[in-house]
């Protein structure tokens, strides 16, 4: 059984724009994940699929970006669940770091 957690990451850089920076960031998932981890990810048009494994386990996650906003899903399985609400806030107030612009 798997336990969801929602977040939205509302933005002002339309779709396009947050779209491109994500794709600019998503490498930078596996620095914030303790105890490191590999991370699998591909686009199916405005959503990006996620696989995470760490620690002997497996979460996959999406990410939808929409004109003014960003909504992340993260299915944490089994125990994971346990730390839904910690790994809750840890998107909301981590996940605007996808959002950043690195253009030189």
């Amino acid at each position: 059984m798997t336990q969801p957690i929602d977040v939205d990451l509302p933005h002002n850089l339309g779709k396009d724009e947050a779209r491109r920076r994500i794709a600019n960031n998503i490498h930078k998932l596996e620095q914030h994940i303790p105890g490191g981890a590999r991370v699998t990810s591909g686009w199916a048009g405005d959503q990006l699929n996620l696989n995470i494994a760490a620690m002997g386990e497996a979460v996959n996650a999406t990410i939808d970006v929409m004109e003014a906003k960003v909504h992340l899903k993260v299915l944490l399985p089994g125990m994971l669940g346990m730390f839904s609400g910690i790994v809750q806030a840890a998107l909301q107030k981590k996940g605007s770091v996808l959002l950043e612009d690195h253009r030189s």
